[in-house]
């Protein structure tokens, strides 16, 4: 549960009134803190996908107080590593691309050389990808499967469940059937498309709690740009008229561990009361970030 700290203290006047005059009983002293900045760590964000050649993106980690611009964008990204992915037949070096943003930068990937046919890869279902990545000197690894995935039973769109008080009147909210395999160890993430718009993940699940059952009247809100402010009152539900692509992926144990302490870990930013987590990454060698395979199925939907 998030707690607004603004919302908090103007429901306790008297916690206010406190921190008010205790300001004033206080004796004011300047005091300054030297805070060591920590070293850059490799960050990498990497997807396979059953029908898809792999794609890795490597930045390099920055300090919490650095100065966000175009040139931090640009120099955050790690340029000429050796990358490959191997199936455990196969192994392929990924080559790095260049793509230019609306923003006037410019984006790099690692993904399978178009240009040669034994340089590309594609992901299969049930199978496990090894990821390498030599930079600087130093090695990391890490290995994903893409699991088998099991589809929902069924999709529809109905009313919202909950809504806010700007939520428009014409919203509506997408729901799912979905019977969960009997053997424990399912974890879910999901994303959705709207007309063109971007993917945006939404949320995941793990069956912990509910193996081998039929659940009934999944919630499966529209993904949303996390990395901005939104209103989710109202982005997160879907409206007449709309194209809607919904992707659900079944994912490892390793993906979802990263996912699961990411989302914690964005939902609890600002909250003061929230305990501190490290989100877990998959890769070896104190790298941060995800190598995630993903067993898709697409399903597509005009709201009505």
């Amino acid at each position: 549960m998030r707690l607004s700290f603004k919302r908090f203290l103007a429901g306790n006047h008297w916690l206010l009134s406190l921190f008010f005059f205790a300001g004033f009983a206080s004796c004011e002293k300047e005091v300054h803190i030297d805070l060591e900045s920590s070293p850059s760590q490799l960050v990498v964000q990497g997807s396979i996908e059953n029908g898809r050649p792999p794609f890795v993106v490597l930045t390099n980690s920055f300090g919490f107080f650095s100065t966000i611009n175009l040139s931090t964008f640009q120099n955050v990204f790690v340029h000429g590593a050796h990358v490959e992915v191997s199936d455990g037949t196969k192994t392929v070096v990924l080559k790095e691309y260049a793509v230019d943003t609306s923003g006037g930068g410019r984006f790099s990937v690692y993904s399978c050389d178009t240009s040669s046919l034994p340089s590309v890869l594609f992901g299969e279902l049930g199978k496990s990808y090894t990821l390498r990545i030599t930079v600087d000197g130093k090695s990391y690894s890490s290995i994903t499967k893409i699991p088998y995935p099991k589809g929902l039973d069924s999709v529809w769109f109905g009313e919202p469940v909950f809504t806010g008080p700007k939520t428009p009147k014409n919203a509506l909210e997408m729901f799912g059937t979905y019977t969960d395999p009997d053997t424990i160890g399912n974890y879910v993430r999901y994303f959705t498309q709207r007309n063109q718009d971007r993917e945006y993940p939404g949320a995941i699940f793990t069956d912990e709690l509910v193996n081998g059952k039929r659940i009934s009247n999944v919630d499966l809100f529209a993904g949303y740009n996390d990395s901005v402010g939104v209103r989710l009152d109202s982005v997160v539900y879907f409206y007449p008229g709309d194209v809607v692509t919904l992707k659900w992926c079944e994912i490892d144990k390793g993906v979802y561990n990263f996912w699961n302490t990411y989302q914690f870990a964005i939902q609890s930013s600002g909250n003061p009361f929230a305990s501190p987590i490290n989100v877990t990454s998959n890769v070896s060698n104190g790298a941060l970030g995800v190598w995630a395979g993903y067993g898709s199925i697409y399903m597509h939907f005009v709201v009505k």
